[in-house]
């Protein structure tokens, strides 16, 4: 499916979110959930830093939804992520009935560039949202801010692995020399 001029923005959206993440010291992934007006509900980027690994703001989006929103209201609502849901989001995804899903990057897209960088596969199967929720309606990639996120992946990689900072990130090594 073509994503329309509004997708795209609310996609930007959710890769500065995973940007701000970033800068946090944490995994790039932001999301966004907005209503079917193009109201923004709620966003969040990923917290896992701290070692809670359930920390992710699509978790995070169902959870805000089921607790503010009407079954039939979610149903209408779209979930803007910079990267296809992991499993346990999508089927957080799914047992509170959100909408479409619209994702910069794919879970196969990740699963490459993580082992091009050398990491460790996840402990957890990588699936697309489709095996977990057969009925989900999702957009995506959209290759061009696929790369920007592929780009933050190997910013936060290539922080972690060199001691002159700690682990940590700046400005200047999110943006990198090609901003």
């Amino acid at each position: 499916m073509t994503l329309s001029t509004v997708d795209r923005q609310f996609l930007t959206r959710a890769v500065d979110l995973a940007e701000r993440a970033l800068l946090a010291g944490d995994e790039p992934f932001g999301s966004v959930l907005v209503s079917p007006t193009g109201d923004v509900l709620f966003e969040d980027h990923n917290h896992v830093a701290g070692g809670d690994h359930t920390q992710h703001p699509e978790f995070a989006i169902a959870r805000w939804a089921a607790q503010h929103l009407a079954a039939e209201d979610r149903r209408e609502c779209t979930v803007y992520t910079s990267g296809e849901h992991c499993p346990m989001c999508a089927a957080a995804h799914g047992w509170v009935g959100l909408g479409r899903i619209v994702y910069a990057s794919s879970t196969a897209q990740l699963v490459a560039w993580s082992a091009e960088l050398g990491l460790p596969p996840s402990p957890v199967a990588a699936l697309p949202v489709t095996a977990i929720v057969p009925a989900a309606v999702v957009s995506g990639p959209d290759e061009e801010l696929a790369e920007r996120v592929r780009r933050l992946h190997e910013r936060r990689v290539a922080a972690s692995r060199n001691p002159a900072f700690g682990g940590g990130l700046d400005q200047a090594m999110v943006e990198g020399p090609d901003q």
